[in-house]
């Protein structure tokens, strides 16, 4: 839920009440949890640690030292050093080297990504509920203008997120000008970074040009700002809502991988498509248009995932959890040999049943033990299979009926064939039996193989 100001916008001064009640509108017990605060040593994150302070809260605090301004940057380490040490706080430093590998370009991106794994390596360590960063509305906006200009769509438009993946954002409704007139009012001793008024990077351009004429044009800007935001980011949870509830109703099966049919997403507008598969790592307009032109098994990767076209269907499963096909423990001793003291044996396959979770499991088939080479053994396909399935004239091989089956090739590699001792199929489970091995009324002696899962 966002936090919107009651008090008149324009003579609002940022209070330590204030934060206290944005943090309760963010996480469910603000007073029992424990924080990790990223304080750069400019008044946004000094003043966030001044009040996490003065509200009595659990928290530690990390700063990153990049090295990239000789003495200053050593100044603002000092700072928030200082403030840790007169009040008792742990702090963790990062100091940055020649083994950070440093680049010549894209110094903000390589500077995210470093001190985020920085963060997160502490909040780990520490057993930490939430990292929390100084982002306030003069950002939001900056954020807005620079997505609005690389047409984003509403979730760039919405912004900076005030609670994500454990990350809180509390200034996010309080201007700039609110927290410097915070750190003033209250002795907050903080280091302002002259290198963010050079134009050098795109957000400094926009903060330094863009905002300023900007604000200009209206002096209740902001406010009519941060209402816009409330409403995107409104806007923005309606339109979660809705695209989830239309993927549950095309998603055919959603266990251990995600099956979505073609058919029914085909016929959705771009914008839903897109929406959908983005969370698989499909975020490219051209990539999702041949997704849906694309020959049955056509294979796209995105970085975590495979989606694999199975006819009218698209199969969805996370890279790390692809089946190796000729692993060797791929195979089960199903039964040694055959009791023929007895007419009948049975054997139930459900507790050895479920990697087949795509398909309907349940089967029952009849052998005639007398013309069975035991042992018996689950396994895996093998290239060159073949079998005379039931209800069929002639033999199939196992690759062409899977294909005739249409089998998704996913669910290939977790159905298991019935082998016996010198590896001849006598099943594809739960599809087809080899009727050669059929036990019928003449049968002596009867093995049941099934599953009633």
């Amino acid at each position: 839920m966002d936090y919107l100001c009651t008090k008149k916008f324009s003579a609002y001064i940022l209070e330590t009440s204030d934060l206290k009640n944005q943090l309760q509108n963010l996480v469910t017990a603000p007073e029992t949890s424990n924080y990790l605060l990223a304080v750069s040593g400019g008044a946004d994150s000094m003043v966030l640690a001044y009040i996490f302070n003065d509200l009595g809260l659990q928290f530690q605090i990390a700063h990153i030292n990049y090295k990239l301004r000789s003495e200053d940057s050593d100044l603002d380490q000092k700072v928030v050093q200082d403030f840790c040490e007169n009040n008792n706080i742990k702090f963790h430093l990062y100091e940055v080297s020649e083994k950070d590998n440093k680049p010549e370009n894209s110094i903000q991106l390589w500077a995210r990504e470093l001190r985020y794994a920085f963060f997160n390596e502490i909040r780990e360590k520490e057993n930490l509920d939430f990292l929390v960063t100084a982002h306030h509305l003069n950002d939001q906006l900056e954020t807005f203008i620079i997505n609005l200009s690389k047409a984003a769509g509403i979730n760039g438009l919405a912004g900076i997120p005030a609670n994500e993946n454990s990350i809180l954002r509390p200034l996010l409704s309080f201007t700039k000008k609110e927290i410097y007139t915070f750190a003033k009012e209250n002795n907050v001793e903080y280091r302002e970074d002259l290198s963010n008024q050079k134009n050098d990077y795109l957000r400094n351009k926009v903060r330094n040009e863009v905002v300023p004429k900007l604000l200009e044009t209206n002096s209740h800007f902001l406010e009519n700002f941060k209402k816009s935001s409330l409403y995107l980011n409104q806007t923005k949870d309606f339109i979660k809502e809705q695209i989830q509830e239309i993927e549950n109703q095309i998603t055919v099966f959603n266990k251990y991988h995600k099956i979505l049919s073609k058919e029914q997403l085909s016929r959705q507008s771009d914008f839903v498509k897109f929406e959908i598969l983005r969370k698989f790592g499909y975020n490219q307009e051209e990539e999702i248009s041949k997704i849906f032109k694309a020959e049955n098994g056509s294979v796209f990767f995105s970085k975590d995932y495979q989606l694999i076209v199975n006819y009218e269907e698209l199969v969805l499963q996370k890279l790390d959890e692809k089946c190796n096909f000729n692993s060797s423990e791929e195979e089960i001793v199903l039964i040694e040999k055959f009791d023929f003291s007895e007419n009948q044996t049975s054997i139930d396959l459900e507790n050895k049943m479920g990697s087949i979770e795509e398909i309907n499991t349940t089967f029952e088939w009849n052998f005639d033990a007398e013309k069975i080479r035991f042992p018996l053994r689950l396994r895996r396909q093998k290239a060159g299979d073949e079998f005379y399935p039931s209800g069929f004239s002639g033999k199939k091989k196992v690759s062409k009926f899977f294909r005739d089956e249409k089998i998704s090739n996913l669910a290939r590699q977790k159905i298991w064939l019935l082998t016996d001792s010198e590896n001849a199929v006598l099943g594809v489970i739960p599809y087809r039996q080899d009727r050669r091995y059929a036990g019928n009324e003449k049968s002596g002696y009867i093995l049941k193989i099934f599953n009633k899962k």
